[in-house]
């Protein structure tokens, strides 16, 4: 295991340009240049039409909760001091397919103010565990805020 488990590593050739982004504030992710599909998970070819071309491109950062839970119990020693904390799958407005897991913040988890559908907005905030040197900038997700 890495030392700095959890964190994720920001220098996996496949998902390097995604952290690289985040680290400057950039909500990214590979476009497929011959269909023009977002493609996440990060992989060599489109999942969608089999072309090598992608290309990494701004995303507007904007999404739907598709799925969310409340975690109260935790099984890793670093996440202790994070408890509870919401993860979710949130569905991209570009592309719905597009599912990314996520932390969602800037919720009280206990008011029950999330809903299925709820439009969201992607936040940047360094990820620290307790006890593991270190952060990583990452993109987070969290209830539209409406101005």
């Amino acid at each position: 295991m890495r030392a700095d488990f959890p964190l994720p590593d920001v220098d996996w050739p496949p998902t390097a340009p995604f952290w690289a982004a985040a680290a400057e504030g950039r909500f990214e992710l590979p476009r497929c240049r011959s269909c023009g599909r977002l493609c996440w998970y990060p992989k060599e070819s489109c999942s969608y039409c089999g072309d090598a071309a992608l290309s990494w491109e701004p995303v507007a950062g904007r999404a739907r909760l598709f799925s969310w839970v409340v975690v109260r119990n935790v099984f890793l020693p670093q996440y202790r001091e994070k408890v509870p904390y919401v993860t979710g799958l949130v569905s991209l407005e570009e592309d719905p397919s597009v599912r990314l897991v996520t932390e969602v913040v800037d919720t009280d988890v206990d008011s029950g103010g999330l809903e299925f559908d709820q439009p969201m907005e992607v936040v940047f905030r360094p990820l620290r565990f307790a006890g593991v040197e270190g952060t990583v900038t990452a993109p987070l997700w969290r209830p539209l805020v409406k101005t």
